[in-house]
């Protein structure tokens, strides 16, 4: 490696430790701004409780090994779900986009599928698919279909037309051009859609908990509402926030590995 490259991975790797402690900072001092807020306005712990409150709930949740079963059931079904809803949506997507008189004639029923709110679907899932984690992955599954759709067709449509056009003059077949060309270009977009699909994911699981079901994480906080715990739902916020955080963390660092020609993957909002 040149002495220029070794300087710019310092200054990259010192531009990266001064953000990543810029919002550990930030971090602390919302927190502290929100410990003493509570404590000021004298605002009641069953309304908001302190970081404090919320640290010692998620401690003893720990202790009492609360979490692992709950954890274990919204992790499984989101994970079967966003598995089945993305593979779903890729497959669905890259048809459509191929194949234009399909496209005409399923997207429309795709889109008003889409518009129904997933909430006033829940219920029919519990009935139709059980308490179980049947009608969890169903519904998260139907969640994450939409922008997969979406990204992958989207992505194929961008592939360069002058690529393709040579391709084609070398007599490749439309699965070789789909395969070396139209694939590859449609990478990112489809990472994209399976970054925003994954946070989906796990709303979709919380949502299904919320309608029915015997364990989850969703079913966790309905516990702690019933029983004014406002610090144990707090901690259970906590914990699904570590999870989207993960999530998407690893979707990311897929996607850096695979799509490794683009230097700098980023999530776009179109899916």
């Amino acid at each position: 490696m040149s002495l220029l490259g070794k300087i710019g991975n310092e200054l990259t790797n010192v531009a990266t430790l001064r953000r990543r402690a810029g919002m550990v900072a930030l971090a602390g001092a919302l927190l502290v701004l929100w410990q003493f807020s509570v404590v000021l306005l004298k605002v009641p712990g069953y309304i908001i409780p302190t970081p404090t409150a919320v640290l010692n709930a998620l401690v003893t949740g720990i202790n009492a090994q609360l979490y692992g079963r709950h954890l274990a059931a919204t992790l499984s079904a989101m994970l079967a779900g966003y598995g089945v809803g993305a593979v779903t949506g890729i497959l669905v997507g890259a048809l459509l986009a191929e194949f234009r008189p399909l496209e005409r004639t399923l997207f429309p029923y795709i889109v008003s599928i889409q518009s129904v709110p997933k909430i006033a679907l829940a219920p029919l899932f519990v009935m139709w698919f059980g308490y179980g984690i049947n009608s969890k992955v169903v519904m998260v599954a139907l969640i994450c279909f939409f922008p997969m759709v979406v990204n992958t067709m989207t992505g194929i449509a961008s592939a360069d037309r002058d690529r393709v056009d040579i391709v084609t003059t070398m007599t490749a077949t439309r699965w070789q051009i789909f395969r070396h060309v139209k694939l590859p270009s449609a990478a990112g977009a489809i990472f994209a859609g399976l970054q925003v699909s994954v946070v989906l994911a796990l709303i979709g699981a919380l949502v299904g908990e919320f309608v029915g079901s015997d364990a989850g994480l969703g079913n966790l906080i309905q516990a702690s509402q019933a029983s004014l715990d406002t610090a144990g739902m707090f901690a259970v916020l906590v914990i699904l926030a570590m999870m989207g955080i993960i999530a998407t963390s690893l979707v990311r660092l897929v996607h850096r590995k695979v799509v490794f020609w683009e230097a700098n993957p980023r999530v776009t909002t179109e899916a």
